[in-house]
């Protein structure tokens, strides 16, 4: 079985930057752990989000400004860039919470053969859980997981209820 690792938006401004917390930080020692000893294929999510931001439905209900295209903010958050130095990783830009694109690109990279899908990262109650979702949806019949320790909520309450609601959809939370 083919094991796969996306890491869901693990850039500057949901570590440190606009909309950084403390969760976020203390999750980042065991996220570079898990790339740094994953063997499979990683694909990493981008939030990714354009000046006009503000304007759009989503910057109307979270109207903070965040992960624009090309701005520092945008970027990785620098341990966890440097854990992926030197692995073969894809990138998925994404324009909103979960990316359709995801399930086609792990399915093109990884063919027909049976994958096992674990995902890390930031926020546990609006990205993971989205992406989460989409590749169950896709991949009715893989094992899905979430490994909650490498994963961080808004808040500590809304990690858990998300946590609780890939439970209930069948995704294993280790």
């Amino acid at each position: 079985m083919k094991k796969v690792l996306v890491v869901v938006d693990m850039q500057k401004d949901f570590v440190d930057g606009s909309l950084g917390s403390a969760e976020a930080l203390a999750i980042v020692p065991a996220a570079v752990k898990k790339i740094k000893e994953f063997d499979g294929d990683i694909f990493v999510t981008f939030d990714t989000h354009f000046n006009e931001y503000l304007e759009t439905s989503e910057g109307r209900h979270l109207p903070v400004k965040h992960c624009i295209r090309r701005t520092p903010g945008w970027e990785l958050d620098r341990n966890i860039a440097s854990a992926l130095e030197g692995r073969d990783y894809k990138k998925v830009e994404k324009l909103t919470f979960g990316s359709s694109d995801l399930p086609r690109l792990i399915m093109e990279r990884e063919g027909t053969e049976d994958v096992s899908i674990e995902l890390i990262g930031l926020c546990t109650d609006i990205c993971v859980v989205s992406n989460a979702l989409i590749l169950k949806a896709a991949f009715p019949e893989a094992p899905i997981s979430v490994d909650s320790a490498c994963c961080a909520g808004v808040t500590p309450e809304k990690h858990e209820a998300a946590l609780e609601v890939m439970r209930s959809c069948q995704i294993e939370v280790k």
